[in-house]
């Protein structure tokens, strides 16, 4: 039998949300679900607001599970444009690699120009809103800011975990059609090298993924990669673009990112996250799950390539 450890009084008394109030809320939001998220809904900037929380039908003939539908936001700039004026030169990421001693602190403003930066060279590249862009990095800075790009000129990311095998990760470009892939010469994890470069090459010699017209790589450790006409240095495209970049209005129904199931249970499901709801309820469970404040310190120890990583790496803090 499992011990179960008492929560000291103490800390529980620090708690953003105690035990009554979570059962207060949780009770809100079963018996007023349209109160109770359209009160949550208002935590974020909205381009145009909502003016309806949940439509939903089961009926078969017209099925339908809408949130905030008619309101437009973007999601980039809730998680970046909004905090500039008061958080623009406090860390949004503080980055450790695989070698304790590589580090680096970005700011929210420092974040803010390298994802226009890198929006404004997929522009330049031809994506527009309803591209899909495959994300195969490793635990860099890189793969927030490619996430978050994507994110402001509406494109729909996928990232791939990278320890994924070529196989794997050309049958989810080949799913969704991707035209742009942002890789890196290699990975490093546990002090192994892992050949991102050398596999999205393999991954793109297998049929079906022909849509692939440009691949960004970033200088992860430098090794000797091959280099073919579709390949450009990550930095060489993005680095002169400029730091400002207007972010797209998105319905709250528009697609934000693809994630493919694991494949465990046969061909991987690509499993398509909206940008309203799913913002709503990243922000609101990062907060009061792990009962954040302002100046805390939140680490989590998912990869970006899970969506544990997407939505308390990147979108809910």
């Amino acid at each position: 039998m499992s011990k179960l450890y008492e929560v000291p009084q103490e800390f529980a008394a620090r708690a953003r949300i105690r035990q009554d109030e979570y059962r207060r809320m949780y009770a809100e939001s079963v018996n007023d679900s349209a109160g109770f998220w359209g009160r949550m809904g208002r935590r974020l900037d909205w381009i145009r607001p909502y003016t309806q929380v949940r439509d939903v039908s089961y009926d078969v003939a017209d099925f339908r599970i809408r949130w905030f539908h008619d309101g437009q936001l973007n999601v980039a700039a809730n998680c970046l444009d909004r905090h500039l004026a008061t958080r623009g030169d406090q860390a949004a990421i503080i980055w450790e690699g695989d070698d304790p001693s590589q580090t680096e602190t970005i700011t929210y403003r420092e974040l803010y120009h390298r994802v226009c930066r890198l929006a404004n060279a997929l522009r330049s590249l031809g994506v527009q809103k309803g591209d899909r862009v495959t994300i195969y990095l490793p635990m860099i800075p890189e793969a927030a800011v490619a996430m978050l790009a994507c994110a402001r000129i509406g494109a729909i990311h996928s990232v791939v975990f990278g320890g994924f095998s070529p196989d794997s990760l050309s049958g989810r470009i080949s799913d969704c059609a991707s035209t742009v892939v942002i890789t890196a010469d290699e990975g490093v994890r546990g002090g192994k090298k892992v050949p991102l470069k050398a596999n999205v090459d393999q991954a793109l010699a297998s049929p079906g993924t022909e849509t692939v017209q440009h691949v960004l790589v970033v200088k992860r450790t430098g090794t000797s990669v091959a280099m073919y006409r579709r390949d450009r240095w990550y930095s060489e495209v993005v680095d002169g673009q400029p730091d400002e970049c207007e972010p797209v209005a998105m319905d709250a129904e528009d697609p934000l990112f693809i994630l493919y199931t694991s494949g465990s249970t046969g061909k991987p499901k690509g499993v398509l996250h909206t940008s309203g709801g799913y913002l709503v309820y990243a922000a609101l469970t990062h907060e009061a799950v792990f009962d954040i404040r302002d100046g805390d310190i939140f680490w989590c120890t998912a990869d970006v390539g899970w969506v544990t990583g997407h939505s308390y790496v990147v979108y809910g803090p």
